[in-house]
């Protein structure tokens, strides 16, 4: 029934009682410790951590209370863990294993003395004693908008939401109609971010002027790219700002049913997000008459079976209807004629997490963030090659070299950056050359790539981009419904050529063939998954030919990575006399140990693994990669006589 009060004095009241709340668990005269528990956390080995500190609290007396909290996106310092000690600012602490936890409760909450200055990062707030986490690059080039509580509230406990401003933009919705929610968002200019960039108003716009009884809202967290993890750590790290984004959106098309999609490899996911709406519910956050008012939501989880065809619109849509995942032609879109015939709108998780901001801050807020035709944060997965792997939010508009140096520390190792991969296994490959590539939706296609869902892979100097191609395709290929002809046996026939060429049996005619079938997928394919599938065969062409070039005609890889044309071998000079460290990670036993008592590889029994490579002490750097392997030198090697070996291993 409608309340006579207001929405947002609704929401006052449980907002009271939720600040209440967080305020003391701040205010605590006891440590708190929050642990990065999502899936990532786990990982890194996050509930062993748990364990540590718990037995650890036990056995030096201490009352303390631990809190598991979602992913801060800095992936490369896993297990992190927030300590607030009375007396300190909350201080954050890296790579925290279950010894690293006993030893900050003895050394920090038993004596107090020592804040282990070696496992910290920084303090979460201003404290003159200690650099603030905004003091570090990895924060100060970051602009938090979708992730700005992610890992430091606590995703089980709505109260943790409602105490940061969460829901009051649902009140403020409920409030000023549903019509100002979708001109705010129409205004702001919302692109999706999912990958195709469609303003999401312009879409929410069609669904709304549709005649119909029901319409449907949908969250789209099939999330399937290799090495994408933005959606997970969004739906685990802070639920219910993807469920009041996805109930504003709802209010603007006038659906009073949602559905979240998730995969069911999320399981974590899904645990949390059905605990979310059934404490939204509990609070009238959802449900019937939501905050008093006269719009009612009913919000459910499907999980959905993986296939990463299922992130297009039609085949997701497919799969909730209980039919194999494949596309449909289009029109009618899903916004005219979706799930059962119902006008549907779907959105990604990203999307939906974006809209309580700008509901809250208002449309020219939004637009003063990033570049006016891509306006806001782009969220990105940097996996690969770089010192600080993990989830990062940026501005739209900023370069790809400030994303992969300034911010993710450059490449690792003292390596060269070759190129990077962004937009997921369909997005292009881009070389070091276009690092100063501006990071929007419009400037990426017209480079060949494209923003995608966020995934970006970087590689470094040792990287084949003809066995990136190979890898890539495979994976779009395995993942194709099988519908089209053209991606179907298309996307088959680039893998078995690229298979062919890494391998050294490549034909003079393969580079054109390659181009000719991978226009002809583009052309002929109906969804997207099969016209973005030769982006990493085009953009590796057009960028790399060379290396298609020597792999083909010369029979090597420059980058020394394909096995077939690739071999190892000791220098002689460089090894180190009695060093077995390249022995003792051989899996197949094929170092041995020379007439001079240094090491050399058996060709006929060496697999190529490069395992000897990152086992020889970097002092020494004696294993080298050679491509072709006819470029082995003649060393004079001569293995140790059986008896001088029997008395060297004694």
């Amino acid at each position: 029934m409608k309340s006579n009060k207001s929405p947002e004095e609704y929401l006052k009241e449980h907002a009271d009682e939720a600040r209440a709340a967080v305020t003391a668990l701040k205010n605590s005269s006891n440590p708190v410790i929050y642990v990065g528990a999502a899936t990532c956390g786990r990982a890194a080995g996050a509930l062993e951590t748990i364990a540590g500190f718990e037995t650890a609290l036990e056995e030096n007396g201490i009352t303390a209370e631990i809190r598991k909290v979602g992913c801060l996106g800095h992936c490369y310092a896993e297990p992190l863990v927030i300590i607030q000690n009375p007396g300190f600012p909350p201080l954050l602490y890296q790579k925290i294993g279950a010894g690293e936890a006993g030893i900050l409760v003895r050394s920090f909450l038993k004596d107090g003395s020592d804040p282990c200055y070696e496992y910290l990062i920084g303090a979460l707030e201003a404290d003159e004693n200690f650099p603030t986490l905004m003091d570090y690059p990895r924060y100060l080039y970051e602009k938090r908008v979708v992730m700005a509580h992610c890992g430091l509230i606590d995703p089980a406990e709505i109260d943790h939401y409602l105490a940061v401003g969460g829901y009051e933009s649902l009140a403020s919705g409920l409030k000023k109609g549903s019509e100002w929610v979708l001109e705010e968002v129409k205004s702001a200019n919302l692109r999706g971010r999912g990958g195709a960039g469609f303003p999401a108003g312009r879409k929410w716009e069609i669904a709304r002027q549709v005649e119909a009884e029901e319409k449907l809202l949908i969250c789209n967290g099939d999330e399937g790219d290799p090495g994408a993890y933005m959606d997970r750590t969004l739906l685990e790290s802070n639920p219910h700002q993807v469920l009041e984004g996805l109930a504003l959106a709802a209010l603007a098309v006038g659906a009073e049913k949602a559905l979240l999609y998730i995969r069911a490899e999320y399981p974590l996911a899904v645990k949390v997000m059905e605990s979310a709406i059934s404490q939204a519910e509990s609070k009238n956050l959802l449900g019937a008459n939501i905050l008093g008012s006269d719009f009612s939501l009913a919000v459910s989880v499907f999980q959905g079976s993986g296939a990463f065809v299922c992130g297009e619109e039609t085949a997701l849509i497919e799969s909730l209807s209980g039919r194999r995942g494949m596309p449909k032609l289009r029109p009618p879109y899903p916004a005219v004629s979706g799930f059962a015939g119902r006008p549907t709108i779907i959105n990604n998780v990203k999307t939906l997490s974006t809209v309580p901001s700008i509901i809250k801050n208002g449309a020219a807020w939004f637009l003063d963030i990033g570049t006016p035709d891509s306006p806001g944060t782009a969220i990105f997965s940097v996996v690969g090659e770089v010192e600080y792997p993990g989830l990062v939010e940026v501005p739209m508009g900023v370069t790809l070299e400030h994303l992969v140096v300034d911010v993710c520390g450059g490449i690792k190792n003292g390596k060269e950056l070759k190129a990077v991969q962004i937009g997921g296994p369909s997005g292009g490959c881009l070389p070091a050359s276009l690092m100063d590539t501006i990071i929007d939706f419009d400037s990426l296609r017209s480079v060949g790539a494209m923003m995608g869902s966020g995934g970006l892979v970087v590689m470094n100097e040792d990287t084949c981009m003809v066995e990136v191609a190979r890898y890539f395709t495979d994976f779009t290929q395995g993942e194709s419904c099988g519908k089209c002809t053209f991606c179907r046996i298309g996307t088959r026939h680039l893998r078995e050529i690229l298979h062919s060429i890494t391998i050294g049996e490549g034909l003079p005619g393969d580079i054109n063939d390659l181009t000719e079938i991978s226009e002809a997928v583009v052309a002929g394919s109906l969804c997207s998954l099969g016209k973005t599938a030769p982006n990493p065969v085009l953009t590796t062409l057009r960028f790399f030919r060379d290396e298609y070039v020597a792999h083909v005609e010369g029979k090597c890889c420059p980058a020394r990575m394909c096995r077939t044309l690739t071999a190892f071998y000791i220098d002689l000079e460089a090894c180190a006399r009695g060093c077995d460290a390249c022995v003792a990670c051989c899996p197949t036993e094929s170092i041995f140990t020379t007439s001079n008592r240094k090491k050399a590889i058996d060709q006929e029994k060496c697999v190529k693994c490069g395992e000897c490579v990152y086992a020889c002490p970097p002092e020494y750097d004696a294993v080298r990669r050679v491509s072709p392997p006819e470029l082995i030198p003649d060393q004079g090697v001569e293995p140790l006589p059986e008896n001088e070996k029997e008395e060297s291993e004694a």
